[in-house]
């Protein structure tokens, strides 16, 4: 009964101790109430919006389109008279590339429209293409041995790639989502890819590398893939390679939706003659090969905390079928919004409020992780810079448009108690949730590789993973305004919460191990 009793007062003790250890936050709840009323009062999310993706345009990194969204993303901040505003190098990334004019057609049986768009950094059609079509399965496509023995079957011919019909039973599904309470409640560890799936992620890059090359050797006009995904008016355009200096020309490369490709694999199959017209002209440019990101800053006020940082960001670079709006010109809307409500409200932060807007993020998180590179841990030695002890932590936002409804604190014990106070404020827009799981696949990796606290905010998912994620659905007109505005709120309370709380925020061990996102 005694050791019992003993053990009891000491677990008593011990969770006092958490309980008091949590309740040292003093949250400014007052400053949170004068952010959500200007928030919800003078918004200008519909206007960051309408310029970071109608205006702008596609934004894949290095292209014009991305250009014209950071230089108007500088000269923004430096309106609202924020300090350091600019672009800055984080590495070599490579060509830089737009669409200026694509078409094709189905010329027989008969006239037809084909819904398709160019893949990334493909080359042009140098003219008009014109010829039969050859169907292989997706095996096939990545089987050099049978390219290889079938080479002579692909001269003159459009290649296509399409597996097997869509699958309907997704039709009577809903394509977009808010997460319920009970899902809140049991979050796992989501888009984490293990250093086994990036390798194979690499390998099968190669492979269709190799394909290509085949392709192009063996004379076929141009490659182009169906996916069994590509469907409902949906097309998923993307790529991983091509950009690089070193990549080798493959022939014109484009996306085709489901519907059409199986169209011409069932003409095909009952002996009919199909033919295509394919007309693509791209621009390719090698003037200007870096990668850039955009910083600015709230300079700190307190004369010992200034020199610390406290950064929030998210990715400004896109793919190229639509503008890019959920995947990722949403977190970057809300992170400039963020800015833009403690510039104006006049808040006197401690330490400095330092965005960053990251390219190459698609191509495997170059913009941020080489940004980490330059300023906070070798890439190779893995010693830490100076400038890493800086930083309190890094908030990102990057899983489309969907409301935050938590935060994933990344397996930060420290961490979490600290979360829940200060989203206690929000609980009523329905933001719960500070769970202990990881999420992976965007640009808090790179800070948490650096030793640095990053946190990825938990979003509704909307329709992101259906619909418009890497796919030509990807507009303005997909945006949830209201979502946005209150992840607007939430964030700028928490990067302001972090600025002026008396520590930097608890810190996990640093582990020495390259990074397992590295480009592609």
């Amino acid at each position: 009964m005694t050791y019992l009793k003993r053990t009891f007062i000491l677990g008593a003790l011990l969770l006092a101790y958490a309980s008091s250890y949590a309740q040292q936050e003093v949250v400014d709840t007052a400053t949170f109430s004068r952010i959500r009323k200007a928030e919800l009062s003078s918004s200008q999310i519909p206007q960051i919006a309408h310029y970071l993706t109608d205006v702008s345009g596609a934004r894949l990194t290095n292209s014009p389109g991305y250009a014209r969204a950071a230089n108007w993303a500088v000269a923004t901040m430096k309106k609202w008279g924020m300090a350091n505003a600019a672009t800055e190098r984080w590495g070599d990334f490579g060509k830089q590339w737009e669409v200026q004019d694509f078409s094709i057609m189905m010329r027989a049986p008969y006239n037809a429209q084909i819904r398709a768009y160019p893949n990334p950094w493909s080359p042009d059609s140098k003219g008009l293409l014109q010829g039969g079509v050859v169907v292989i399965t997706p095996g096939q496509a990545m089987d050099t041995t049978y390219l290889n023995n079938h080479a002579a079957d692909f001269k003159g011919k459009f290649v296509l790639v399409t597996g097997s019909a869509a699958d309907h039973k997704k039709n009577f599904e809903p394509s977009a989502e808010r997460l319920a309470d009970t899902a809140l409640a049991n979050l796992k560890d989501t888009y984490m890819e293990p250093r086994s799936m990036i390798t194979m992620y690499t390998n099968y890059m190669k492979i269709f590398k190799a394909a290509d090359l085949i392709l192009k050797k063996a004379g076929a006009l141009a490659f182009i893939t169906a996916g069994r995904n590509n469907i409902n008016g949906t097309v998923f355009v993307q790529g991983y390679y091509g950009y690089k200096l070193t990549d080798p020309e493959t022939i014109p490369q484009a996306s085709m939706a489901l519907e059409d490709g199986q169209k011409i694999k069932r003409l095909l199959q009952s002996g009919q003659k199909v033919e295509l017209a394919m007309s693509f002209t791209g621009k390719t440019s090698t003037d200007d090969t870096n990668g850039y990101n955009v910083v600015g800053e709230i300079p700190g006020t307190d004369p010992k905390l200034k020199s610390q940082l406290v950064m929030l960001g998210g990715h400004l670079d896109s793919w190229q079928a639509a503008t890019g709006a959920t995947d990722n010109a949403a977190g970057c809307i809300v992170m400039l919004e963020a800015v833009r409500l403690l510039d104006s409200l006049g808040l006197k932060p401690k330490r400095t409020i330092r965005i960053a807007l990251w390219s190459g993020e698609e191509q495997g998180l170059l913009g941020s992780f080489g940004y980490v590179k330059n300023h906070y841990r070798d890439g190779v030695k893995f010693t830490v810079k100076p400038e890493q002890a800086k930083v309190s932590a890094y908030f990102n936002l990057d899983n489309g448009t969907g409301k935050i409804r938590g935060i994933y604190a990344q397996s930060n014990e420290k961490v979490k108690p600290i979360f829940e106070q200060w989203l206690k404020p929000f609980n009523d827009l329905g933001a719960t949730a500070v769970t202990m799981a990881n999420t992976g696949s965007t640009d808090h990796l790179s800070f948490d590789w650096a030793g640095i606290p990053g946190f990825q905010f938990v979003q509704d998912p909307i329709d992101y993973e259906t619909r418009t994620h890497h796919s030509n659905m990807d507009d303005y007109d997909h945006l949830m305004i209201d979502d946005l505005k209150q992840a607007a709120i939430i964030v700028a309370s928490f990067v302001y919460q972090a600025s002026i709380r008396p520590e930097m925020l608890p810190r996990k061990p640093l582990v020495n191990e390259t990074f397992v996102f590295d480009g592609f």
